[in-house]
């Protein structure tokens, strides 16, 4: 498979990706302060198709690495299966010693050998497996070319910033052809402007060449601005998977709707269906708000509406969804402000707009409205 930093379009098509099966995957360690277990990954299930930029996302300790290193064969697994599949064929590949599954791995540390040139470290995978002479060669050009670092082959590790080095960990892991690439948080040494930087340029190879890839991260906004799709994980377990804009705007749970950014909640209790949205009673009047997938809810149920920032907006005259509020705080960041607003039950809603619009000032009685679409019901913990 060819890698083009020009390439307009996938070198291989979605048919020839592949795809990422975990099956009911476990993995347990004794547990040295009792007699029990620690359970890092709990039974967990999840289809990454061919061909996406799959995110794994979650607190520290949720279990999101240990389920990656299980899916390279660093880890063996108490339980469960993984499965690789291509077209019609399946590889387990669950207890497959690492170097056969042709998984590249981007680690964190770049884990680059201080010794070599840029071109051994990149080369190291093709002498593993024994490719030499001109083919070593071009492939080694392609990888370094597809991270835009052609011109560094003969320096050294230490002669390169954080961001080239981690671009070089990138192109050893491209350089020997992987049906799955799998990084584990390769940015967080980084500074912003680099993982900014950097993280498009991950989607852009991973585009470019078609390749499946899983990405662990904890940053909430390098997953939301580059990944196909998400899995957030709790506590050794998959809350919810989707689209990154479905789980922004329409969380289906407390913890993923605040671990994907700020939001807002209004306790209430559901009253009924009407016209496709939920009606729910709440300390500041009756609002609108969207189900979730799946859910089934009965009238008097306790519930709560979750909304972001920047789904609250000045009532223009409208009647459905409004709320009448006191200014407690504007603060002025540059390109948005960030306003708390106190509602006349006493709760407290965060608004964002944008800073050129000018900022409310403490004190300020309004009158603000949130789309029943960008309102989210949710089962009150």
């Amino acid at each position: 498979m060819p890698l083009s930093p020009t390439a307009k379009a996938p070198v291989t098509d979605r048919s020839e990706a592949t795809g990422v099966q975990v099956q009911n995957l476990s993995k347990e360690y004794p547990s040295f302060l009792s007699s029990g277990k620690t359970v890092a990954v709990n039974n967990v299930t999840l289809s990454v198709p061919p061909g996406d930029l799959y995110f794994l996302l979650g607190p520290s300790g949720c279990g999101k690495t240990t389920l990656l290193r299980m899916i390279a064969g660093f880890i063996e697994p108490t339980s469960g299966q993984v499965l690789f599949t291509k077209k019609d064929q399946v590889r387990d590949v669950t207890y497959m010693a690492a170097e056969r599954r042709n998984a590249g791995m981007v680690f964190q540390s770049y884990a680059l050998w201080p010794h070599m040139t840029v071109a051994e470290n990149v080369g190291f995978g093709l002498d593993v497996r024994k490719v030499k002479g001109i083919d070593r060669k071009r492939r080694i050009a392609e990888a370094l070319e597809a991270v835009h670092m052609g011109a560094y082959g003969e320096r050294k590790p230490n002669q390169l910033s954080g961001g080239q080095q981690q671009r070089i960990a990138l192109a050893r892991a491209l350089v020997i052809q992987p049906d799955v690439l799998l990084l584990d948080e390769p940015l967080s040494n980084l500074d912003a402007r680099l993982r900014h930087e950097l993280r498009s340029e991950i989607r852009r190879i991973c585009k470019s060449t078609g390749i499946t890839a899983l990405y662990v991260t904890h940053d909430q906004k390098e997953a939301l601005s580059i990944a196909d799709g998400i899995a957030v994980l709790k506590d050794g377990q998959i809350i919810e998977t989707g689209a990154p804009q479905h789980l922004y705007r329409h969380p289906e749970s407390r913890f993923v709707a605040s671990f994907l950014g700020e939001s807002n909640f209004l306790r209430g209790t559901f009253l009924a269906e009407r016209s496709g949205l939920a009606s729910v009673r709440t300390g500041v009047g009756e609002l609108a708000a969207k189900f979730p997938s799946g859910v089934t809810y009965q009238q008097g149920q306790p519930v709560e509406v979750c909304f972001r920032p920047e789904s609250v907006d000045l009532a223009a005259g409208t009647v459905e969804n409004t709320i009448a509020v006191e200014v407690v705080e504007s603060i002025f960041l540059g390109e948005v402000c960030e306003e708390t607003l106190r509602c006349a039950d006493g709760s407290l809603v965060k608004r964002t707009t944008l800073g050129h619009k000018g900022r409310a000032t403490a004190g300020d009685r309004l009158s603000v409205y949130i789309n029943p679409q960008d309102m989210t019901l949710l089962v009150r913990d």
